[in-house]
């Protein structure tokens, strides 16, 4: 896989303003391609925008705010670029509705807004840029999954938990239908990622199992150069760290005996809401 592999490809991202989503932007952007980032958030883009102008190829971002749970604003955004590039070679499904409560102190609205989000969304983009990519002949989507979409256990919320289960069985299914074809479809499922809003805004430590203390949290960078490194190699799942591999077979032979180890000493206690060695 070279340096510049994405060179001239054009990539989608969603929610690609901060986090996972804007460390896969720039990675996408460092590998050549022409990135298009959109996102909710004025604050997010506007930050995001600033920090694009002074890397050393300003030029390959493009910013426009966008909620992907409205069909109609979504699609048009995928339509202007194709129409205004041609084609969409790699899309990126990242963005992400969190609120991390209890099943009855969750409103259904907040229930409904997760899957709008976190699901729905990945459904809009997918049908309106899979026919280009057919039809070019080569394309890569990227969904965003989560370990809690495949491991039932600690103190993750329901709704999270069920969204990412979604993404996960619609990325699999579709990998069946695109199998005799050119285009890839991949499933990414990383564990818990420090230095984000995901922590430092909607998940306290509180509701996290004391177990996680002992495993390395990861960086949005980390995950983004999984994300190329899959791209790269046309891998169907990327689980990272790796050694989530571990907590599923033990999930799936032994799930009472994690589900007992994850409420083994309570809550956490470490602050993923900062990067370990980064100041507070």
């Amino acid at each position: 896989m070279t340096k510049d592999f994405l060179k001239d490809r054009v990539c989608l991202v969603t929610g690609g303003a901060q986090g996972i989503g804007w460390a896969t932007a720039r990675r996408l952007a460092e590998a050549g391609g022409t990135v298009y980032v959109c996102d909710i958030s004025e604050e997010h883009l506007k930050t995001a925008s600033a920090r694009a102008a002074e890397l050393p190829w300003p030029g390959r971002f493009h910013f426009a705010r966008c909620d992907v749970a409205d069909r109609q604003g979504v699609e048009a955004w995928c339509q202007g670029v194709l129409e205004k590039e041609g084609r969409i070679d790699v899309l990126v499904n990242n963005a992400a509705f969190i609120r991390w409560e209890s099943v009855l102190d969750m409103s259904v609205e907040d229930v409904e807004r997760t899957m709008e989000v976190g699901f729905n969304a990945i459904v809009y983009t997918t049908r309106k840029v899979l026919p280009s990519m057919l039809e070019k002949g080569r394309g890569h989507i990227v969904n965003v999954g989560s370990s809690a979409g495949r491991v039932f256990a600690g103190s993750s919320s329901a709704a999270y938990a069920a969204v990412k289960a979604a993404v996960g069985g619609y990325t699999q299914m579709l990998q069946e239908e695109l199998r005799n074809t050119p285009v890839h479809a991949m499933l990414v499922r990383p564990g818990t990622v420090a230095g984000t809003e995901f922590f430092g805004k909607h998940v306290p430590s509180s509701r996290m199992p004391r177990l996680a203390d002992f495993v390395r949290p990861l960086s949005p960078d980390e995950v983004a150069e999984a994300i190329l490194e899959g791209i790269g190699r046309r891998r169907p799942i990327v689980d990272v760290p790796r050694s989530l591999g571990v907590f599923y077979v033990l999930f799936d032979h032994a799930p009472g005996l994690l589900r007992w180890m994850t409420r083994v000493g309570g809550s956490a206690r470490s602050d993923f809401g900062v990067l370990p060695g980064r100041p507070v």
